[in-house]
């Protein structure tokens, strides 16, 4: 099963076109959605899980006309969006429950042996008696998968999963992600380039609601190769680093400026090469320095 995108664009009232003319192939297994806030991420998430309409396009979970035919396509579709509520006085074990009666579960015996299933994975289960006010951040997030889940969806949807979780909590969740996407499509939606640069086989990046690249992480990087260039600066000097050379990331180093650049060639004395990686190509791409090697994954686009 795979998910077909074909030129899907929405406009709010106010102006904000959030998305335009988005075309995508999502297979099996995880895949990256990267982009800044306000990249038209969540509302492309929102569109897919039937939550709003798109002014214009189309869109196919397998067989399945997600526009025409909602009630299908949330038979089997989970969906953490990046913002939910909790019931704080509730315990883990009950309202698990109660969403599974939600969900057309209504034998106690196939219903009780769901709900310790989906608490055992995503390690709660020792917890399941306590009350989800007293839950960490992500311990939340993991609840909310396990809601996501109930059903066996075909298509999971996380809407910025890690945003908040200290590293230990994170890790967790990942590698539960990681699990679920040997058996379903999950679309991973987020800022944090370590996120899918660590377990999406494919990723897309976002921006001002048009898609700017698609392609395999490990190839995307690849093609920078011998491209990307450092050096450390006092911060007086970046501004005139910035006008000389595609500078296309800094960050402070012991109270100095560490700058990445992006040139064919030494750009210059003081630059040293260095090996790329994911962040690199998302910066590239996002401020636009990319040649024919960079622009091959923009052509795999499927419209």
């Amino acid at each position: 099963m795979e998910l077909r995108i074909r030129n899907v664009s929405k406009s709010y009232g106010n102006g904000v076109q959030a998305l335009q003319d988005v075309s995508l192939t999502i297979p099996a297994g995880l895949y990256g959605l990267l982009g800044p806030n306000g990249a038209g991420k969540s509302t492309l998430m929102r569109t897919l899980a039937t939550l709003q309409e798109p002014d214009s396009g189309s869109i196919h979970l397998g067989d399945i006309d997600v526009l025409r035919q909602k009630e299908a396509v949330r038979q089997t579709l989970g969906y953490l969006p990046q913002e939910f509520g909790v019931y704080p006085k509730a315990r883990a074990e009950d309202l698990l429950d109660y969403f599974a009666i939600l969900k057309g579960i209504g034998n106690q015996r196939e219903r009780r042996a769901t709900v310790e299933h989906l608490l055992r994975q995503t390690n709660l289960w020792e917890v399941r008696r306590q009350k989800l006010g007293g839950f960490s951040g992500g311990m939340k997030q993991r609840f909310g998968v396990a809601v996501a889940l109930l059903g066996q969806p075909k298509l999971l949807i996380v809407d910025e999963p890690t945003a908040g979780l200290d590293p230990a909590e994170r890790v967790r969740f990942l590698n539960l992600l990681s699990e679920l996407g040997e058996q379903s499509v999950v679309l991973l939606s987020t800022h944090i380039v370590e996120d899918v640069a660590e377990l999406c086989t494919r990723m897309a990046i976002i921006n001002q609601g048009r898609i700017l690249l698609e392609a395999e992480p490990l190839r995307a990087v690849e093609q920078l190769q011998g491209r990307i260039w450092r050096r450390i600066v006092e911060k007086s000097a970046l501004a005139q680093l910035e006008q000389e050379h595609k500078v296309i990331s800094t960050k402070l180093l012991s109270g100095r400026t560490l700058v990445h650049v992006y040139s064919d060639e030494a750009p210059g004395p003081g630059f040293e090469p260095v090996a790329p990686d994911l962040e690199d190509v998302y910066f590239c791409t996002m401020a636009g320095h990319f040649g024919p090697h960079v622009a091959q994954p923009l052509q795999a686009v499927r419209s």
